[in-house]
């Protein structure tokens, strides 16, 4: 009887202390502490378990696709390899899918720098961290760096505005900025960009003229060869 008792005891203890830990984890996930769920990918999932807040509105808050794209990230240092991301520029937040299933929102001061592949085009995206030069932070996808750079920062906004319009939709807003002695300049329109460079104009306009290169700011690619031939003549 009182072996009896001892093994009802010694069982008691065991599945106190399992539950413990079942709870426990639990409770980390659903307050996103990022529990890991593959060996050695702590760092990578060292965030929070997301949750759609946008179900009741029109078309979705992501870059390019509500899917998850083939990409890459770096994070303090580290990069990690073959994952699917998925981009929510209405918050500025980058995501990615567990083996278990499970979507976690990536611990943001911790990315240095991610890629997306999206139609057959890699997009580069750099960590900015807002600083008296610059009013621009979080993610922004860099179409070129050398002694100048030039980025797009992309946003998305809830809007209602429209004549007779009684719904709510995201609204897709970007910004192009050059970088340029250290200080960003947003590229309104083509008189921007002309003025950034306008210490060489003459040359861009031969440069342009010869090459007949048609510049947009529709089209930000287009800026990348003139900053190029603009940063070998200095």
């Amino acid at each position: 009887m009182k072996e009896r008792f001892f093994l009802v005891l010694i069982q008691f203890t065991v599945i106190s202390a399992l539950s413990s830990v079942i709870n426990a984890r639990s409770y980390n996930y659903q307050n996103g502490h990022g529990i890991d769920t593959l060996s050695g990918n702590h760092l990578l999932y060292n965030g929070r378990i997301w949750r759609d807040l946008y179900v009741s509105i029109k078309e979705d808050q992501f870059l390019f696709s509500n899917e998850f794209l083939p990409g890459r990230v770096t994070m303090n240092g580290k990069s990690f390899n073959t994952l699917k991301l998925r981009y929510d520029i209405l918050n500025d937040e980058i995501m990615t899918v567990t083996d278990k299933g499970i979507i976690l929102q990536l611990n943001k001061e911790m990315v240095d720098n991610f890629t997306v592949t999206y139609r057959y085009r890699i997009y580069n995206f750099s960590h900015l961290v807002s600083d008296s030069l610059s009013k621009v932070s979080g993610y922004v996808n860099v179409l070129y760096g050398g002694r100048s750079i030039l980025y797009i920062k992309y946003y998305k906004e809830i809007s209602k505005r429209g004549p007779g319009k009684n719904y709510e939709n995201f609204v897709r807003d970007d910004r192009v900025y050059i970088v340029k002695d250290g200080f960003s300049h947003q590229v309104r329109n083509n008189g921007d960009f002309k003025k950034l460079v306008s210490d060489k104009k003459n040359e861009i306009k031969t440069y342009l003229k010869g090459n007949k290169i048609r510049i947009s700011r529709k089209s930000p690619d287009t800026y990348v060869p003139v900053l190029e031939y603009y940063d070998s003549l200095k």
